[in-house]
């Protein structure tokens, strides 16, 4: 039977060198990019060892082993890491690895390390199985509990993500300002995860998609009779958040009359149902989203002042996806797991043509027209990866792709390292495109990179 290795690394250029060198050994190999990935490919089965990098663009080589621990996944586990620190190899041994190896990687260094995990007894290896319990249920089951959100590493998203940290706890009003598809409802989510109301209700309400005429009856309810066709008590989105998170989306759609009574009710911490007397004491945390300038509509009149600083206690902006370029390949493997799921393919991840198109996209919807290439391009794939024929038209030929950056040159001594810099800027930090541009290999490039202290 042959012996089958998951590589999982996020260096693509890497992990096809390492599957070429051990597939030339007789092993049959498998590449996965994140964690999302490995768990894909690894529930699939048929993996004898995990060759897996500490640091992946979603989680890290801990996350995985603990993933395998609680999912029962046996396979041996190899740790690669370039931060091959005593700490990390303890956690990792503890929680199942076989071994770690540091970046970069001795060949005949792994290969003996591969060859002794695949030879030792399976019940002296230490099988992910036979990790701690504590461990197992820290991790839960991921594929029962997929996340609906992910947090990018870019500088751009890095800063939104430590903002929302630090607001979530408050009481503050929040608003959430970005373009459409940005992930602006997730991120209201998650202020609310993280806040002190967590175990209340969370309700969000689409202010572009409410009647002007029923406004009053979607945010304070009405009783019975109150108007024509009101046949029966209605509890209105104050009341049913009562306690928790009330998320008010595209707020700068509401009407002047709907946004005084909103006013009056944010003040007061009080409602009336439409056609009641009686008056409801409520207790929200409010979260208001926009994609308009808000500014620029009280300058035109059509927004209230007061009520625009009475929910804006604290601004959120949400990058756009072109200024978080680095973050496209986490998106995409992110995005292809839930697609995966949704639609009960095996797609491992995308093939080094495939990844480029994606970084080179412009993406005027952002994550929403990411989430929806992806989720297309899974249907489409008959393959292990994703390939460019499975993208959409526009994302491989479309007007939005950027033009391909003229590459750059080393030529110069004096002027290597700005250009080395220009060259991660431009690939929005992925190294081996950065390579590519520069016209040198990763291995290189890396020597250039410690050189100049460059992270």
């Amino acid at each position: 039977m042959e012996e089958r290795i998951l590589i999982v690394d996020d260096d693509i250029t890497f992990a096809l060198m390492l599957r070429t060198w051990l597939s030339k050994r007789g092993f049959g190999v498998g590449t996965a990019s994140s964690v999302a990935a490995a768990r894909t490919a690894l529930a699939a089965g048929g993996f004898s060892l995990v060759l897996s990098d500490m640091r992946l663009p979603d989680e890290d080589g801990i996350a995985l082993l603990q993933w395998m621990a609680g999912a029962g996944v046996a396979a041996p586990v190899i740790v690669m890491t370039s931060y091959a620190e005593i700490q990390n190899a303890v956690r990792c041994m503890k929680l199942g690895a076989r071994d770690y190896v540091a970046k970069p990687v001795n060949p005949d260094e792994l290969l003996k390390k591969i060859r002794e995990a695949l030879d030792a007894p399976a019940e002296a290896a230490p099988a992910a199985k036979s990790a701690s319990k504590s461990a197992a249920r820290a991790a839960g089951n991921l594929s029962e509990q997929p996340l609906n959100y992910i947090e990018g590493r870019s500088d751009a998203a890095r800063q939104l993500y430590e903002h929302v940290r630090l607001v979530a706890p408050t009481n503050m009003s929040v608003l959430v300002n970005g373009a459409s598809g940005t992930g602006k409802e997730h991120v209201a989510q998650l202020i609310h995860r993280e806040s002190k109301r967590a175990g209340k209700p969370f309700v969000a309400v689409d202010c572009g998609a409410i009647p002007r005429d029923l406004a009053a009856s979607e945010f304070f309810g009405h009783v019975k009779g109150a108007f024509t066709g009101a046949l029966a008590d209605k509890t209105g989105a104050f009341e049913a958040a009562d306690g928790g998170t009330l998320f008010l989306d595209e707020v700068g759609n509401l009407g002047y009359e709907t946004q005084v009574q909103l006013l009056r009710a944010l003040q007061e911490r009080r409602i009336r149902p439409v056609g009641s007397n009686r008056e409801i004491p409520v207790d929200i945390r409010l979260v208001a989203a926009t994609n308009e300038d808000l500014e620029g509509a009280i300058a035109r009149g059509t927004f209230r002042a007061d009520l625009y600083h009475r929910i804006n206690s604290f601004t959120l902006r949400m990058p756009c996806l072109r200024q978080m370029r680095g973050d496209i390949p986490l998106f995409a493997d992110f995005f292809l797991d839930q697609a995966n799921r949704e639609l009960d393919k095996r797609i491992v991840g995308f093939d080094a043509a495939a990844a480029a198109a994606l970084a080179a996209y412009g993406w005027p919807g952002n994550l929403r027209q990411l989430k929806n290439a992806v989720m297309s391009a899974t249907l489409l794939a008959a393959g292990e990866y994703i390939t460019c024929r499975d993208l959409p038209g526009e994302i491989t030929e479309g007007p939005a792709a950027e033009p391909a950056a003229v590459p750059l040159s080393l030529r110069d001594p004096a002027s290597e390292e700005e250009q080395i810099r220009r060259a991660l800027a431009t690939a929005g930090g992925n190294k081996s495109q950065a390579a590519k541009l520069l016209g040198i290999d990763r291995k290189t490039l890396y020597n250039k990179l410690r050189l100049y202290g460059i992270e």
